[in-house]
């Protein structure tokens, strides 16, 4: 048997939350409250239920997570997303902002982090900032200097070289090619 709250793994954003609960639902496993990582469960899930459970939500990009280093891995990502999203108004470096809520010092975390997912922590601040921006061209109707400055880039010079530097194209590249792509499929589903 396990306990009342369940982590999980590679939860990023709400649709994620509706994906875990509509598997909860299937599996007709009474739950509390799904939040980003985190199960709350009414009673404790038997093997037989965890075993499916895991089955499950792998299906969907997901994992239950069993041992306290995965568990901190997955926390210190929902931080850097956290933190990514109220930066502006953080006055923390992330790397406080980490430590306030891990009780462990940073060097540990920091290797812990690199030794399990094979990057920093930084670069996966990194990644996951040019994964917002990519969001910001596909959704939005921003100029880049807009997504800069939401973003808390320096300046949209800064942006675009974190973006080509990831991504290997510049963001206005990366916009045309999805346009190209879009009017493409318009032009395919038309005939």
């Amino acid at each position: 048997m396990k306990g009342n709250v369940l982590n999980i793994k590679n939860m990023a954003c709400p649709r994620c939350i509706a994906s875990v609960q509509s598997t909860l639902n299937q599996l007709n496993i009474h739950y509390g409250k799904v939040d980003l990582g985190e199960i709350f469960i009414h009673q404790p899930l038997t093997n037989e239920q965890w075993l499916t459970l895991q089955k499950a939500l792998l299906v969907s990009g997901f994992e239950l997570i069993e041992n306290k280093e995965q568990k901190i891995i997955e926390t210190i990502k929902q931080l850097v997303r956290d933190y990514l999203m109220h930066e502006k108004q953080s006055a923390q470096k992330l790397s406080v902002f980490i430590t306030h809520h891990i009780p462990h010092n940073y060097s540990y975390l920091s290797d812990l982090f690199s030794s399990v997912e094979g990057i920093t922590i930084e670069k996966f601040m990194i990644r996951e900032r040019i994964q917002k921006v990519k969001e910001l061209i596909r959704y939005d109707d921003l100029s880049i200097g807009e997504i800069a400055h939401r973003l808390n880039f320096s300046s949209s010079q800064h942006l675009s070289l974190q973006f080509k530097k990831e991504t290997g194209q510049t963001p206005s590249q990366f916009k045309a090619k999805r346009m190209a792509n879009h009017q493409g499929q318009k032009l395919y589903t038309k005939k």
